[in-house]
Parts: C-alpha cells; sequence; structure tokens
C-alpha cells in the first residue's frame, strides 16, 4: 500500500497491486483527485483504460490535439517522449488550462527539471502498481500539478 501526499498534508491510501491486464491508472488514485479536479480529458488512453469520458488513443495523438475548455488527467506513456508530453502540458497550462500528470518521479531528467518543477509537485509514497501489473513500479511517482496559469 502507498499513499499520496495531499496538499493539506494528509495521505491518501492507493494500493500497489492489481489483478487487471491493462496498464492503466490504479482506480482509487484517480478517483482521488477526480474528487478535487473534475476531469474531463484523458490524453493519453486507450479504450481500454481511459480514465474520463473523452480521451485520445495513441492512434489520435493528444500532442497535437487542442485541449482548450478541458480539464486534463494525464498519465503519459514513461518512455523518451514523455518529455513531448510534459511540454505539452505546460503549454497547455500557460493558456489556462488545468493538467494533473501522473509521472516517474525522475528528479535527473530534463523533464523534470525544464517542466515538472513549474507545477505543483505531490510525492507518492510508496511505488504503486498500475492497473495490469504484478508488481508494483521500480520507480517512484509523483502528481504535478499545472493549475491554469493563463500566463
Amino acid at each position: 500500500m502507498g499513499s499520496l501526499l495531499s496538499a493539506d498534508g494528509g495521505a491518501v491510501r492507493i494500493p500497489l497491486t492489481s489483478n487487471r491486464h491493462d496498464y492503466g491508472t490504479p482506480q482509487v488514485l484517480f478517483d482521488t483527485l477526480d474528487a478535487e479536479f473534475h476531469f474531463t480529458l484523458d490524453p493519453c488512453a486507450s479504450p481500454e483504460n481511459a480514465k474520463c469520458k473523452k480521451f485520445y488513443t495513441y492512434h489520435d495523438n493528444g500532442l497535437v490535439q487542442d485541449w482548450s475548455g478541458e480539464v486534463v488527467f494525464m498519465n503519459p506513456p514513461f518512455g523518451r517522449d514523455i518529455r513531448l508530453w510534459m511540454a505539452k502540458a505546460y503549454r497547455e497550462a500557460l493558456n489556462g488550462i488545468t493538467v494533473v500528470c501522473l509521472i516517474p518521479a525522475r528528479t535527473d531528467t530534463y523533464y523534470w527539471h525544464e517542466y515538472a518543477m513549474k507545477g505543483e509537485i505531490r510525492y507518492i509514497r510508496g511505488r504503486i502498481t498500475f492497473e495490469g501489473m504484478k508488481h508494483n513500479a521500480p520507480f517512484p511517482s509523483a502528481i504535478v500539478i499545472f493549475r491554469g496559469l493563463g500566463l
């Protein structure tokens, strides 16, 4: 069991196991964040793991889609292209969109220093197990929040 540190210093328990076969966000983690933010778009989803009614798949390419007017929950692919997703999230925030990102807490990376550190960071205690995985992630995770900066 892990826990998400909330903005007020409290913690929400997150299960570290799942019996699902896709690689989505743990539902309890999403539900906790959704209760706070009321998400309308999941730009990095598959039909099997989408967390919002409106979502973009790999083929839709959420990087080139318009996120205007949305409140976004983003669990991007954790490969090299994560920097592109973080850049998109930050750009959208500059246009007034709130984007909440579930990402690896890789504090030594370009995307962390260039983008994540410009948002509100909530570290997740413990290592979560994504839906469909038998074991917890081999890396720590964090929630990065860009609150519609509108600059």
